[in-house]
């Protein structure tokens, strides 16, 4: 039986660009951190659970339109997409409503797709 989602694993093609986007544009913080020569697996623990996972150790190309997307719980989503669209972080959306959140899609430095969520408050 399934347990859990142990982590989501992205494909990178240059590890230091995707960690300073992931450390310091997302502000996550490493976990777990292995290489063989410059094949490396890169762990980022998430505060509330969860587990995302950065490898060049597969041949896979990032992409946008490849299928599963990680979607991160964000506290301030206008503030968070001001701050990426500063950096030069791409959108592939605009704010996104639904009647339960807002949402907006980006990509990372690699091209994978990221889903930033907020849920709305609660009545």
């Amino acid at each position: 039986m399934l347990k859990k989602v142990a982590f989501t694993m992205y494909p990178v093609r240059d590890v230091p660009r995707a960690r300073d986007f992931y450390e310091n544009a997302l502000g996550l913080r490493t976990g777990s951190v292995g290489n063989h020569g410059d094949k490396y697996w890169v762990e980022y623990d998430l505060p509330g659970g969860g587990c995302l996972a950065l490898t060049n150790f597969i041949e896979d190309q990032p992409s946008a339109t490849a299928g599963g997307t990680i979607a991160f719980e964000v506290e301030d989503l206008d503030d968070l997409m001001r701050k990426l669209k500063d950096r030069g972080v791409p959108f592939r959306s605009d704010v996104i409503h639904s009647p339960v959140c807002r949402m907006a899609v980006c990509e990372d430095s690699e091209g994978n797709s990221i889903l930033l969520h907020q849920l709305e408050p609660r009545a």
